[in-house]
């Protein structure tokens, strides 16, 4: 399984989500054009959020779509996904390489040139780069310049995915950086419809990454 072709990155949000309306939104987004997804759980214990990763890996491999978990190395291999996600605050990509082996992805955060370096260094199969607009996510952001998000794209050899308060309507703005996708929280989390939001976003986002 390859990162390519995986323009829309879908990272999970539970807050001010029932059950049903949380499994509905990812299961309607890789229905409609989601390539990868996140599960981004702060909340719950060790056992609420392995058996919440049991659940959403059941939808996302219905439709082989790889699920990579925030954070959490021990929930990923207990729930045999895809991979990991790690923040600049979580364990180093090259531990978290050395214990779950070669297979697996690995997402890094960068939001700086010299992150971003040192985590494809480290080995990181893919960088998160952003925040490009402000969020509405419950989680700390920095604001991450397009045009650093384009430098950071020309300076690494794996793929780049710009996150941060991206929508079908806004997503042009980094036509210029030439990033391999787009990675939304809200914008398919919180949709009314999310089967239409995903659509509109995978179209907008395969014009503007070209």
């Amino acid at each position: 399984m390859k990162l390519t072709n995986r323009p829309l990155y879908l990272v999970t949000d539970h807050t001010e989500l029932s059950d049903e309306q949380f499994f509905n939104a990812i299961e309607q987004g890789c229905q409609n054009g989601v390539g990868l997804v996140q599960l981004r759980q702060k909340e719950g214990t060790s056992r609420e959020i392995f058996e919440l990763a049991q659940q959403v890996k059941t939808i996302t491999d219905k439709y082989r779509v790889p699920l990579l978990i925030d954070d959490r190395l021990d929930i990923a291999q207990a729930v045999d996904a895809a991979g990991v996600h790690l923040g600049q605050s979580d364990l180093p990509v090259d531990v978290a390489r050395n214990i779950l082996g070669p297979r697996k992805f690995i997402g890094a955060t960068a939001k700086t040139l010299k992150q971003a370096k040192a985590a494809e260094e480290m080995g990181a199969d893919y960088l998160g780069v952003g925040a490009i607009f402000p969020t509405t996510t419950h989680v700390k952001t920095v604001h991450t310049s397009v045009e650093t998000l384009g430098k950071i794209k020309q300076a690494v050899g794996i793929p780049v995915y710009a996150i941060g308060g991206l929508k079908a309507d806004n997503v042009d703005a980094i036509d210029g950086a030439h990033v391999d996708g787009v990675a939304v929280v809200s914008a398919i989390m919180k949709a009314e419809d999310p089967a239409k939001a995903a659509q509109e976003l995978r179209n907008a986002v395969e014009e503007a990454i070209g």
